[in-house]
């Protein structure tokens, strides 16, 4: 079941939902995963579980929706003064980010959920911030790839390794970025404006 009122800005359901995220970061951190329930998340948030059932459906939402908040990015990329730099900072931060202990567990809690819902909140972050740099560097004279190539040829293999081999060391990272940069570096504007004038 997906997150009936997550679109309901303000109010008491934002107060609801900042005091139960609140309870699981804090019930998470002093204790075993496995022994995290909705009744005890209730207890220390200050609802009843009926409230959690009625808004997430079951644990594991909850838990996607907790993570999609901690993933969401909290400060705009660094600006190197190049596009490169720009995006191997960005992915280099990304893959030590995402590679820790907690980083895995939110992408999991994310990708557990039944609804994709979380998983696509998660993306469009991503998204906006490849568009960023995409916007600097033209801004900048240079050319950088397209948002896409970035996404299929930095951010998937990153995470790909993340979840099922090593942690990318950041001469791999760097390496993602040098390839897409050299073999994809044919756009003239971002691909948010080819996008609007298509649309």
């Amino acid at each position: 079941m997906a997150a009936k009122e997550n679109l309901r800005p303000g109010g008491r359901s934002a107060r609801v939902q900042a005091s139960v995220h609140q309870a699981v970061r804090a019930l998470l951190a002093g204790m075993d995963r496995a022994d995290v329930t909705i009744p005890l998340i209730a207890a220390k948030a200050g609802v009843t579980p009926s409230t959690i059932y009625r808004r997430w459906g079951d644990l594991q939402e909850l838990l996607a929706d907790v993570a999609v908040e901690r993933l969401r990015p909290d400060m705009q990329p660094i600006d190197s003064g190049s596009g490169r730099g720009d995006l191997e900072a960005w992915a280099e931060q990304y893959a030590e980010e995402m590679s820790s202990g907690v980083g895995r567990e939110m992408i999991r809690d994310v990708l557990a959920a039944q609804d994709n819902a979380n998983a696509c909140k998660c993306c469009a972050f991503t998204r906006e911030q490849m568009e960023l740099l995409s916007e600097r560097a033209l801004a900048r004279g240079e050319s950088f790839p397209p948002v896409d190539a970035v996404m299929d040829q930095v951010v998937a293999p990153i995470i790909y390794r993340i979840l099922f081999g090593d942690v990318p060391s950041a001469e791999r990272v760097r390496s993602l970025v040098a390839d897409v940069m050299t073999k994809d570096m044919d756009v003239t504007q971002p691909p948010c404006a080819s996008a609007q004038k298509s649309a």
